[in-house]
């Protein structure tokens, strides 16, 4: 493995004139490189633009005592090199540009150029693993070999400095907005979750599971956690995504463990399967809780020992994933029905975070207006927005007790992404907005037509405003009225079935006008409900 140091170019101390007498004093950097006990393979300098001649001679010198070494030029700008903001804005945006090599280099962060204020920003860069490597301390030597340097490698162990560490906010808000999306949620409940969640993402290879109803987020969050992770250099495998309802039999063996060639019939090819692409990197399994036992004891293995055993090999393969699960069902009550392993359900609820539903979190709907917007704009080219009447129109409907949002966030995406393409002109329009708000009801009312069990033919019979206007409790009810109708062969049977016991503790009866009345209440007639069989 390559050593790599990141360094800055001491324009004093590196700075020792041009004559031979340069050699008997001590530069940082050029000693650096010349120790017999710290070999560096390649030094990445950072310098302003005025020090381009110094950084031409320390690459020179370092040519002389350590021809090995490969010199890299990083030309950086600080406007002040005193100013803690610039200069730590600076080196980050430099840290997140630089193409880190976790398994082919180590890399050691030269701490002792530069100005305190660079130095400092360096180890707080380096503590936080944007610069993923150990820190680097140079001095002088003794008198007798004034020009060479001893050094010191600081392996930053966090635990050792829980009275001192500390994180720049504004770096912290960055990394919750990140998981975030970009949204500045405004959910208290929710917000604190996310700022968890950035912690445990940093600190944790442990699994995390996901829970929530479908389209709360798990998959996005579960990417998001992914390129954090990718950013502050903790990964260098990739995301793997699927969902776990789509694998089936040995189809769902050999999709997350692989298969040898001819294990079973079709099997033309070996396959690595899943949990090998994941070596390195995050696995995600949405609706983890639909896997089935003999997949979930084999994943149980590799969680535990990263080690697991292809469809028809007879040799076990490794890798070393992390692991996010999701489900939008409750895996306790998955265990007591004996669809789910207690043991994986102990293993996998360490970090547990249920995301909430977008009904449960209505304040956090307008600031997603933008944000489902900003991305249709990337996705079209076109930028489209509300106007000032249509924007509040479409907000007071959306955070009303009208608004079911029975998927969530998918909603709330298919709502916006509608009302933009059909925006003339760039501008969401109060007919449009109109448009969709009836669109919204009338596909909310036939879910909640099927999830109730209601006939399939209520709608037809009643106009849309109607339905709108009438309460779940009478269309529930209105439904069963209708299906006895039609079963009977007469008003006056259906009256019989309807009304079975209150008609026994009245004198006189006439059920065939108790069903007219019923049904007039709705604009209908028996002989209607008959004819549309």
């Amino acid at each position: 493995m390559k050593t790599v140091a990141i360094s800055l170019l001491g324009t004093s101390l590196d700075r020792r004139g041009k004559g031979e007498k340069r050699w008997d004093k001590w530069r940082p950097n050029v000693s650096m490189c010349g120790q017999d006990d710290l070999i560096i393979d390649r030094l990445d300098l950072l310098f302003g633009g005025r020090s381009q001649g110094l950084a031409d001679q320390v690459t020179e010198d370092i040519a002389a005592v350590s021809p090995e070494t490969e010199v890299c030029h990083h030309r950086i700008k600080f406007d002040n090199p005193w100013d803690f903001e610039t200069v730590f804005g600076t080196l980050l945006d430099f840290s997140r540009s630089y193409p880190f090599s976790l398994e082919e280099e180590q890399y050691l962060i030269h701490i002792t150029t530069g100005t305190h204020v660079a130095q400092i920003c360096l180890y707080l860069l380096t503590e936080a693993r944007y610069f993923p490597g150990r820190l680097l301390q140079t001095a002088p030597g003794s008198r007798q070999s004034y020009g060479r340097s001893q050094h010191q490698i600081i392996d930053l162990d966090l635990s050792k400095y829980d009275q001192i560490a500390s994180r720049f906010s504004r770096e912290k808000e960055e990394g919750t907005v990140y998981l975030k999306g970009g949204i500045h949620t405004r959910n208290p409940a929710f917000n604190r979750m996310i700022e968890q969640i950035e912690q445990v993402s940093i600190r944790s290879t442990d699994p995390i599971l996901l829970t929530g109803a479908t389209g709360a987020g798990k998959s996005q969050l579960a990417r998001r956690v992914f390129a954090l992770k990718q950013q502050r250099g903790q990964v260098s495998g990739e995301f793997v995504e699927v969902n776990c309802a789509t694998l089936r039999g040995e189809n769902a063996m050999s999709s997350l463990f692989g298969h040898k060639k001819g294990a079973f019939t079709g099997a033309i090819n070996a396959r690595a399967g899943l949990l090998r692409e994941a070596d390195k990197g995050l696995l995600f399994l949405d609706e983890v809780g639909e896997l089935g036992l003999d997949e979930q004891a084999m994943l149980l293995r590799a969680i535990e020992d990263k080690r697991f055993m292809p469809l028809g090999d007879d040799r076990e393969q490794s890798s070393d994933f992390q692991l996010i699960g999701g489900t939008n069902r409750d895996l306790l009550d998955e265990v007591r029905a004996g669809r789910f392993r207690e043991d994986l359900l102990a293993r996998i609820n360490l970090w547990v975070y249920e995301l909430p539903s977008l009904r449960n979190r209505l304040e956090d709907l307008e600031p997603n207006l933008e944000f489902e917007l900003e991305r249709w704009a990337q996705k079209s080219g076109h930028r489209v927005s509300f106007n000032k009447a249509a924007r509040k129109a479409y907000l007071a409907f959306a955070t009303s007790g009208d608004a079911f949002w029975s998927a969530n966030f998918r909603d709330l995406n298919a709502s916006m992404t509608r009302m933009a393409t059909l925006a003339l002109g760039g501008r969401i329009t109060e007919t449009v907005v109109s448009e969709e708000i009836e669109r919204l009801q009338h596909n909310w009312i036939r879910l909640e037509a099927e999830s109730s069990n209601l006939d399939p033919g209520l709608e037809g019979l009643l106009e849309e405003k109607q339905l709108l206007d009438t309460d779940l409790f009478d269309r529930v009810q209105l439904a069963g009225v209708i299906r006895v109708c039609r079963e009977s062969s007469s008003m006056a049977e259906a009256g019989r079935r309807l009304f079975s016991q209150s008609r026994k503790q009245k004198a006189t009866v006439n059920d065939s006008h108790r069903v007219r009345q019923y049904l007039g209440r709705f604009g209908l007639t028996f002989n209607t409900l008959k004819s549309g069989i």
